[in-house]
Protein backbone atom coordinates (compact mmCIF):
# COMPACT_ATOMS: atom_id res chain seq x y z
CA UNK A 1 0.00 0.00 0.00
CA UNK A 2 1.25 3.45 -0.51
CA UNK A 3 1.60 5.63 2.53
CA UNK A 4 2.30 9.69 2.72
CA UNK A 5 4.52 11.60 5.17
CA UNK A 6 6.14 14.56 5.21
CA UNK A 7 8.76 14.58 8.25
CA UNK A 8 8.27 18.45 9.01
CA UNK A 9 5.44 17.47 10.90
CA UNK A 10 7.62 16.05 13.94
CA UNK A 11 8.30 20.07 14.49
CA UNK A 12 4.84 20.32 16.58
CA UNK A 13 5.67 19.36 19.92
CA UNK A 14 2.62 21.15 22.13
CA UNK A 15 3.41 20.94 25.44
CA UNK A 16 -0.14 22.15 27.52
CA UNK A 17 -3.22 20.12 28.02
CA UNK A 18 -5.53 20.50 31.27
CA UNK A 19 -7.72 17.53 32.11
CA UNK A 20 -10.22 18.25 34.82
CA UNK A 21 -7.90 21.68 35.31
CA UNK A 22 -4.52 20.01 35.84
CA UNK A 23 -1.73 20.42 33.57
CA UNK A 24 -0.43 17.25 32.02
CA UNK A 25 1.61 16.62 29.10
CA UNK A 26 -0.24 16.55 25.91
CA UNK A 27 -0.46 12.77 24.23
CA UNK A 28 0.00 14.18 20.86
CA UNK A 29 3.28 14.16 20.98
CA UNK A 30 5.95 13.46 17.71
CA UNK A 31 6.85 10.33 18.87
CA UNK A 32 3.50 8.89 17.44
CA UNK A 33 4.81 9.79 14.03
CA UNK A 34 7.83 7.56 14.47
CA UNK A 35 5.51 4.51 16.03
CA UNK A 36 2.72 4.83 13.15
CA UNK A 37 5.49 5.07 10.37
CA UNK A 38 7.09 1.59 12.00
CA UNK A 39 3.29 -0.02 12.27
CA UNK A 40 2.64 0.82 8.43
CA UNK A 41 6.08 -0.47 7.43
CA UNK A 42 5.59 -3.55 9.24
CA UNK A 43 2.26 -3.93 7.30
CA UNK A 44 3.87 -3.31 3.76
CA UNK A 45 3.02 0.00 3.30
CA UNK A 46 6.05 2.35 1.36
CA UNK A 47 6.78 5.88 2.32
CA UNK A 48 6.58 8.82 0.00
CA UNK A 49 6.81 12.58 0.76
CA UNK A 50 3.73 14.65 -0.02
CA UNK A 51 3.40 17.60 -3.10
CA UNK A 52 2.52 20.77 -2.35
CA UNK A 53 -0.76 21.54 -3.83
CA UNK A 54 -0.63 25.24 -2.43
CA UNK A 55 -3.59 26.63 -0.01
CA UNK A 56 -5.98 26.36 -2.37
CA UNK A 57 -6.79 22.69 -1.12
CA UNK A 58 -7.19 24.12 2.17
CA UNK A 59 -8.82 27.15 1.92
CA UNK A 60 -11.85 25.41 -0.37
CA UNK A 61 -12.37 24.03 3.35
CA UNK A 62 -11.30 26.83 5.83
CA UNK A 63 -12.05 30.58 6.03
CA UNK A 64 -9.54 33.39 5.16
CA UNK A 65 -9.10 34.83 8.70
CA UNK A 66 -8.52 31.52 10.56
CA UNK A 67 -5.22 30.67 8.01
CA UNK A 68 -4.45 34.14 8.47
CA UNK A 69 -4.50 33.40 12.30
CA UNK A 70 -2.69 30.13 12.09
CA UNK A 71 0.10 31.55 9.88
CA UNK A 72 0.58 34.68 12.16
CA UNK A 73 -0.53 33.98 15.53
CA UNK A 74 2.42 32.59 17.38
CA UNK A 75 4.64 35.83 16.34
CA UNK A 76 1.74 38.32 17.39
CA UNK A 77 1.79 36.31 20.65
CA UNK A 78 5.11 36.88 21.63
CA UNK A 79 5.24 40.56 21.10
CA UNK A 80 2.63 40.53 24.42
CA UNK A 81 4.55 41.20 27.41
CA UNK A 82 5.26 38.02 29.24
CA UNK A 83 3.72 36.04 26.92
CA UNK A 84 3.97 31.83 27.34
CA UNK A 85 5.94 30.01 24.51
CA UNK A 86 2.01 28.64 22.96
CA UNK A 87 -0.53 30.70 21.78
CA UNK A 88 -3.30 29.31 24.46
CA UNK A 89 -6.62 31.33 24.84
CA UNK A 90 -8.28 32.43 28.11
CA UNK A 91 -11.35 33.79 26.66
CA UNK A 92 -13.73 32.79 24.32
CA UNK A 93 -16.45 34.14 21.39
CA UNK A 94 -20.04 33.03 22.35
CA UNK A 95 -21.53 32.43 18.97
CA UNK A 96 -19.59 32.55 15.65
CA UNK A 97 -21.76 35.99 14.92
CA UNK A 98 -19.69 37.90 17.45
CA UNK A 99 -17.41 40.33 17.12
CA UNK A 100 -14.27 39.80 15.57
CA UNK A 101 -11.55 41.21 18.03
CA UNK A 102 -8.57 42.84 16.58
CA UNK A 103 -6.09 41.97 19.45
CA UNK A 104 -4.23 38.49 19.73
CA UNK A 105 -6.18 37.37 22.99
CA UNK A 106 -9.26 37.66 21.17
CA UNK A 107 -8.58 35.97 18.26
CA UNK A 108 -7.19 33.34 20.35
CA UNK A 109 -10.47 33.00 21.81
CA UNK A 110 -12.45 33.45 18.77
CA UNK A 111 -10.26 30.61 16.51
CA UNK A 112 -9.24 27.88 19.31
CA UNK A 113 -12.23 25.78 20.88
CA UNK A 114 -10.23 24.69 24.00
CA UNK A 115 -7.23 24.40 25.48
CA UNK A 116 -6.11 21.58 23.96
CA UNK A 117 -5.08 22.91 20.82
CA UNK A 118 -1.38 25.25 22.05
CA UNK A 119 -0.04 26.82 19.22
CA UNK A 120 3.98 26.90 19.08
CA UNK A 121 6.17 28.20 16.51
CA UNK A 122 6.50 25.03 14.46
CA UNK A 123 2.52 24.25 14.50
CA UNK A 124 1.29 26.14 11.14
CA UNK A 125 4.19 24.43 9.47
CA UNK A 126 3.28 20.92 10.65
CA UNK A 127 -0.36 21.56 10.13
CA UNK A 128 0.23 22.37 6.82
CA UNK A 129 2.64 19.32 5.98
CA UNK A 130 -0.36 16.93 7.87
CA UNK A 131 -3.09 18.57 5.00
CA UNK A 132 -0.53 18.06 2.26
CA UNK A 133 -0.18 14.39 2.98
CA UNK A 134 -4.41 14.11 2.97
CA UNK A 135 -4.57 16.16 -0.39
CA UNK A 136 -1.46 13.74 -2.01
CA UNK A 137 -3.45 10.56 -0.65
CA UNK A 138 -6.58 12.22 -2.36
CA UNK A 139 -4.89 12.28 -5.74
CA UNK A 140 -3.61 9.38 -5.77
CA UNK A 141 -7.16 7.84 -5.19
CA UNK A 142 -8.72 10.00 -7.77
CA UNK A 143 -5.74 9.00 -10.31
CA UNK A 144 -6.90 4.89 -9.44
CA UNK A 145 -4.47 3.78 -6.45
CA UNK A 146 -7.15 1.51 -4.21
CA UNK A 147 -5.86 2.70 -1.20
CA UNK A 148 -3.22 4.81 0.26
CA UNK A 149 -2.77 5.74 4.48
CA UNK A 150 -2.26 9.22 4.86
CA UNK A 151 0.24 9.54 8.19
CA UNK A 152 -1.35 13.42 9.07
CA UNK A 153 0.10 14.79 12.10
CA UNK A 154 -1.29 16.61 13.92
CA UNK A 155 -4.77 15.34 13.23
CA UNK A 156 -7.82 17.03 11.88
CA UNK A 157 -11.39 16.27 12.77
CA UNK A 158 -12.28 18.11 15.52
CA UNK A 159 -11.00 21.15 13.06
CA UNK A 160 -13.96 23.51 11.94
CA UNK A 161 -14.01 25.73 9.44
CA UNK A 162 -12.57 28.60 10.92
CA UNK A 163 -11.52 27.13 14.56
CA UNK A 164 -8.99 25.00 16.16
CA UNK A 165 -10.22 22.48 18.73
CA UNK A 166 -8.96 18.59 20.62
CA UNK A 167 -5.42 18.66 18.99
CA UNK A 168 -6.36 19.71 15.30
CA UNK A 169 -5.60 22.32 13.50
CA UNK A 170 -6.34 21.79 10.05
CA UNK A 171 -9.04 19.30 9.23
CA UNK A 172 -7.24 17.09 6.91
CA UNK A 173 -9.87 14.50 6.00
CA UNK A 174 -12.51 16.58 5.19
CA UNK A 175 -9.63 18.66 2.74
CA UNK A 176 -9.20 15.07 1.18
CA UNK A 177 -12.88 14.72 0.90
CA UNK A 178 -13.74 18.17 -1.08
CA UNK A 179 -10.28 17.20 -2.84
CA UNK A 180 -11.79 13.87 -4.08
CA UNK A 181 -15.40 15.88 -4.70
CA UNK A 182 -13.53 18.39 -6.99
CA UNK A 183 -12.49 15.71 -9.05
CA UNK A 184 -16.02 14.27 -9.47
CA UNK A 185 -16.32 12.03 -7.33
CA UNK A 186 -18.59 10.98 -4.65
CA UNK A 187 -16.88 10.58 -1.36
CA UNK A 188 -17.82 9.47 1.89
CA UNK A 189 -16.13 9.72 5.41
CA UNK A 190 -16.25 6.85 8.09
CA UNK A 191 -14.63 8.44 11.20
CA UNK A 192 -13.77 5.81 13.40
CA UNK A 193 -11.71 7.13 16.08
CA UNK A 194 -13.10 7.26 19.82
CA UNK A 195 -13.70 10.62 19.79
CA UNK A 196 -16.43 12.51 17.78
CA UNK A 197 -15.51 13.95 14.48
CA UNK A 198 -17.23 16.93 15.51
CA UNK A 199 -15.67 19.45 13.38
CA UNK A 200 -15.90 17.22 10.28
CA UNK A 201 -19.62 16.77 11.13
CA UNK A 202 -20.41 20.69 11.08
CA UNK A 203 -18.42 21.65 7.46
CA UNK A 204 -20.88 19.20 5.77
CA UNK A 205 -23.31 19.21 7.92
CA UNK A 206 -25.82 21.34 5.17
CA UNK A 207 -24.30 19.66 2.47
CA UNK A 208 -26.18 16.22 0.65
CA UNK A 209 -23.04 15.55 -1.59
CA UNK A 210 -20.47 14.50 0.97
CA UNK A 211 -21.70 12.00 3.58
CA UNK A 212 -20.14 11.88 7.22
CA UNK A 213 -20.41 8.93 9.20
CA UNK A 214 -18.79 8.81 12.97
CA UNK A 215 -18.93 6.01 15.39
CA UNK A 216 -17.48 7.33 18.70
CA UNK A 217 -17.71 6.81 22.32
CA UNK A 218 -20.94 8.59 23.67
CA UNK A 219 -20.35 12.26 24.26
CA UNK A 220 -22.88 12.44 27.01
CA UNK A 221 -19.79 12.04 29.44
CA UNK A 222 -16.85 12.48 26.72
CA UNK A 223 -15.13 15.28 24.78
CA UNK A 224 -16.59 16.57 22.73
CA UNK A 225 -19.55 16.92 24.81
CA UNK A 226 -21.84 19.18 23.09
CA UNK A 227 -21.99 17.15 19.40
CA UNK A 228 -22.05 13.46 18.40
CA UNK A 229 -25.62 12.79 19.37
CA UNK A 230 -27.80 10.62 17.24
CA UNK A 231 -30.06 13.64 17.08
CA UNK A 232 -27.68 15.33 14.42
CA UNK A 233 -28.83 14.53 11.17
CA UNK A 234 -27.57 17.11 8.89
CA UNK A 235 -30.02 20.90 8.43
CA UNK A 236 -31.40 21.91 5.10
CA UNK A 237 -29.97 20.09 1.88
CA UNK A 238 -27.41 18.00 3.96
CA UNK A 239 -30.52 16.70 6.77
CA UNK A 240 -30.09 13.12 6.57
CA UNK A 241 -25.80 13.01 5.32
CA UNK A 242 -24.79 12.56 8.63
CA UNK A 243 -25.38 9.63 10.95
CA UNK A 244 -23.61 9.23 14.55
CA UNK A 245 -23.53 5.76 15.98
CA UNK A 246 -22.28 6.97 19.85
CA UNK A 247 -21.38 3.51 21.62
CA UNK A 248 -20.91 3.36 25.33
CA UNK A 249 -18.16 3.69 27.26
CA UNK A 250 -16.16 0.39 27.40
CA UNK A 251 -17.61 -0.93 24.12
CA UNK A 252 -15.29 -3.78 22.62
CA UNK A 253 -15.05 -5.27 19.28
CA UNK A 254 -18.69 -6.63 18.86
CA UNK A 255 -20.12 -3.59 19.00
CA UNK A 256 -17.80 -2.16 16.97
CA UNK A 257 -18.14 -4.19 14.53
CA UNK A 258 -21.74 -4.16 14.86
CA UNK A 259 -21.83 -0.33 14.47
CA UNK A 260 -19.38 -0.39 11.66
CA UNK A 261 -22.36 -2.59 9.31
CA UNK A 262 -24.94 0.04 10.28
CA UNK A 263 -22.66 2.33 8.73
CA UNK A 264 -21.44 0.90 5.37
CA UNK A 265 -25.48 0.06 4.97
CA UNK A 266 -25.71 3.97 4.87
CA UNK A 267 -22.64 4.84 3.01
CA UNK A 268 -23.48 2.19 0.27
CA UNK A 269 -26.97 4.07 0.19
CA UNK A 270 -25.35 7.11 -0.46
CA UNK A 271 -23.96 6.09 -3.43
CA UNK A 272 -19.91 6.42 -2.52
CA UNK A 273 -17.43 5.68 -4.91
CA UNK A 274 -14.99 6.78 -2.67
CA UNK A 275 -14.08 6.30 1.14
CA UNK A 276 -11.94 8.72 3.55
CA UNK A 277 -11.56 6.65 6.67
CA UNK A 278 -10.92 9.01 9.72
CA UNK A 279 -8.53 6.28 11.49
CA UNK A 280 -8.66 6.62 14.64
CA UNK A 281 -6.91 4.15 16.97
CA UNK A 282 -7.55 5.26 20.26
CA UNK A 283 -10.77 2.58 20.72
CA UNK A 284 -7.93 0.34 21.84
CA UNK A 285 -7.99 -1.03 25.37
CA UNK A 286 -4.49 0.26 26.18
CA UNK A 287 -5.05 3.66 24.27
CA UNK A 288 -4.43 6.48 27.09
CA UNK A 289 -8.11 7.49 27.14
CA UNK A 290 -9.10 3.93 27.81
CA UNK A 291 -12.74 4.85 26.85
CA UNK A 292 -13.77 1.75 24.41
CA UNK A 293 -11.61 -1.65 24.51
CA UNK A 294 -11.26 -2.68 21.23
CA UNK A 295 -8.89 -5.38 20.66
CA UNK A 296 -5.93 -5.59 18.33
CA UNK A 297 -7.28 -8.22 16.44
CA UNK A 298 -10.42 -6.33 16.18
CA UNK A 299 -8.66 -4.19 14.64
CA UNK A 300 -7.96 -6.12 12.12
CA UNK A 301 -11.71 -7.10 11.83
CA UNK A 302 -12.19 -3.58 11.47
CA UNK A 303 -9.24 -3.19 8.81
CA UNK A 304 -11.32 -6.12 6.73
CA UNK A 305 -14.58 -4.93 7.17
CA UNK A 306 -13.64 -1.40 5.41
CA UNK A 307 -12.62 -3.41 2.07
CA UNK A 308 -15.63 -5.67 1.84
CA UNK A 309 -17.50 -2.99 -0.23
CA UNK A 310 -14.75 -2.66 -2.87
CA UNK A 311 -14.54 1.25 -2.55
CA UNK A 312 -10.85 2.99 -3.19
CA UNK A 313 -9.90 3.84 0.53
CA UNK A 314 -8.20 6.48 1.38
CA UNK A 315 -6.53 6.17 5.12
CA UNK A 316 -6.19 9.44 6.82
CA UNK A 317 -4.41 9.26 10.53
CA UNK A 318 -7.17 10.58 13.55
CA UNK A 319 -6.53 10.03 17.05
CA UNK A 320 -4.39 6.83 18.76
CA UNK A 321 -1.45 7.51 21.68
CA UNK A 322 1.19 6.43 23.46
CA UNK A 323 1.48 2.88 24.14
CA UNK A 324 3.06 -0.19 22.97
CA UNK A 325 0.21 -1.06 20.58
CA UNK A 326 0.08 2.04 18.54
CA UNK A 327 2.30 0.87 16.08
CA UNK A 328 1.14 -2.91 15.89
CA UNK A 329 -3.08 -1.56 15.96
CA UNK A 330 -2.43 0.45 12.48
CA UNK A 331 -0.08 -2.68 11.52
CA UNK A 332 -3.38 -4.88 11.89
CA UNK A 333 -5.58 -2.65 10.37
CA UNK A 334 -3.72 -2.24 7.47
CA UNK A 335 -3.07 -6.17 6.98
CA UNK A 336 -6.59 -6.79 7.69
CA UNK A 337 -7.50 -4.04 5.22
CA UNK A 338 -5.29 -5.99 2.43
CA UNK A 339 -6.20 -9.39 3.12
CA UNK A 340 -9.39 -8.88 2.34
CA UNK A 341 -9.19 -6.81 -0.35
CA UNK A 342 -6.78 -8.99 -2.39
CA UNK A 343 -9.41 -12.10 -2.14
Amino acid sequence: MKAILDPVQTQHDPQNFLVAGVKKPSPEQPERVMRLRAGAEAAGCIFQTPGDAGLGPIAAIHTPEYLRFLQAIHARWQDLPGAAPEVIPNVHARARCDSYPASPVGQAGYHQGDTACPIGAQTWGAAYASAQTAITGADLIAAGTGAVYALSRPPGHHAYSDMAGGFCFLNNSAIAAQRLRNKGLRPAILDVDVHHGNGTQDIFYARGDVLTVSIHADPAGFYPFFWGHTAERGVGAGLGYNLNLPLPMGSGDAMFLEALDTAQTRIADFGADVLVVALGLDTHESDPFRAMTVTTDGFEQIGATLARPGLPVLFVQEGGYLSAHLGPNLTRVLEGYQGAASQ
